[in-house]
């Protein structure tokens, strides 16, 4: 008997997904319940499994193909059990022990592309990345060790002099190798720049700053990192403070947790902030969910296990799924100031950035502090500027009086 695999559904009205990698190839066994098929959708990875115990016999959909919800990616033909049992042939003993079984090459989507455009083998790579896999970055490093090509070893093609019929024209030499690199977009980054695009085409977006005095948060995490690791077994970081602080500041201004449908505005009265997460293949957003009854150590521990399933490419689309307001912080790599773009439904971000010791002047007396500058974009179609102002007026008290933030729970 013979059964198909299809492409499932995928929710969150994702139609359309690409064949990222297959895990088995035609002729393997496969066990009901295992891996087949990874897809690659535009939020995140899913791996599509075998529902019976059987032989891959055919593939239908290669790598790299575009594929819908229903369409078939495979074909399974069910074994016997006990046709797992079969009696080797017979033919000439063999001395000393069988050859090693190649050991698999666990590698990011992105990585095995790149690996296979260039010619390498994988189980040649030294891994980096979590759980053992391969990195772009891997591939990258690989690739510099190896050594140049020598442009005398290619092949010189005679060329037949005869007399010109027309004024010499210039002669634009051929690109050298390597100088330019095609690589398909993933479904992600493809996601990533149509909506990008589509946040600057159809809000009106503007970006208001402030800066903060970082002195009384750095003084609480000082005090009390040791005793909360010990007690969480999760440090202490700034985001537990701007979530906490986030959502103090949109109680007091609530159409920045809104949306727009049509010529409604829809208030949300919950709070589900998407943290952006930098991943390989691009920046990802998972939800903490109702982030106004979670703990600092709930919190710290939920971004903790994002990074980690970012990191090895376990986010599920569930992680993924609606946000009513985002927060993004570019002070990890270095920004000192940035304007974030929107995520759309949603009409409020805010941007966090470097920590920077700068002079500033305080009860009339120029005094060295640690600052950060923030920004906010909004889309000024539902707020205003005061409103949005006074939004960051009011995250800096929370802030700089860490103490307020137990208020505000």
């Amino acid at each position: 008997m013979t059964t198909t695999i299809l492409v499932p559904e995928m929710g969150e009205s994702i139609v359309q997904a690409t064949v990222a990698q297959w895990l088995k190839r035609e002729g393997d066994r496969v066990a009901a319940g295992e891996a087949v098929v990874e897809l690659e959708t535009e939020k995140a990875n899913l791996q599509v499994a075998a529902e019976r115990t059987g032989v891959l016999m055919r593939i239908e959909r290669k790598e790299g193909e575009n594929v819908k919800v229903g369409e078939v990616l495979g074909l399974i033909e069910e074994v016997a059990e006990q046709a797992r049992e079969t009696t080797p042939p017979k033919g000439p003993a063999t001395i000393g022990p069988p050859p090693p079984a190649r050991q698999a090459s666990k590698a990011t989507p992105v990585a095995e592309r790149m690996a296979k455009d260039q010619g390498v083998r994988l189980e040649q790579v030294p891994a980096s990345g979590a759980g053992g896999r391969v990195t772009k970055r891997d591939i990258e490093s690989f690739l510099e060790r190896q050594p140049a090509i020598s442009p005398t070893a290619q092949p010189q093609q005679a060329v037949t002099p005869r007399a010109p019929v027309a004024p010499p024209q210039p002669v634009v030499p051929p690109p050298r190798p390597g100088r330019e690199e095609r690589v398909r977009m993933s479904r992600r980054r493809q996601t990533i720049a149509r909506r990008l695009l589509e946040a600057t085409q159809t809000t009106a977006m503007l970006t208001t700053f402030n800066e903060i005095d970082m002195s009384a948060v750095m003084d609480v995490r000082k005090r009390r990192r040791d005793a909360f690791q010990e007690q969480y077994g999760v440090g202490l970081g700034f985001m537990s403070f701007f979530v906490k602080a986030t959502i103090g500041a949109l109680k007091v201004f609530p159409r920045l947790n809104a949306e727009i449908q049509g010529d409604e505005i829809v208030l949300k009265h919950y709070y589900d902030i998407g943290i952006a997460v930098g991943a390989e293949e691009g920046l990802v957003v998972p939800v903490l969910r109702d982030a106004d009854r979670m703990s600092f150590a709930e919190i710290e521990q939920a971004i903790k296990a994002f990074v980690q399933k970012t990191e090895d490419g376990s986010l599920s689309l569930e992680d993924l799924r609606g946000g009513t307001f985002t927060i993004t912080n570019g002070g990890v790599f270095g920004s000192l100031l940035s304007t974030p773009i929107l995520n759309p439904p949603q009409v409020g971000i805010l941007g966090l950035h470097k920590i920077e010791e700068r002079p500033i002047a305080l009860s009339g007396q120029v005094v060295i502090r640690p600052m950060m500058y923030v920004a906010l974009s909004y889309d000024h179609r539902i707020v205003d500027g005061r409103e949005a102002v006074q939004f960051l007026v009011r995250l800096k008290e929370l802030i700089q009086e860490p103490e307020m933030l137990l208020f505000e729970g």
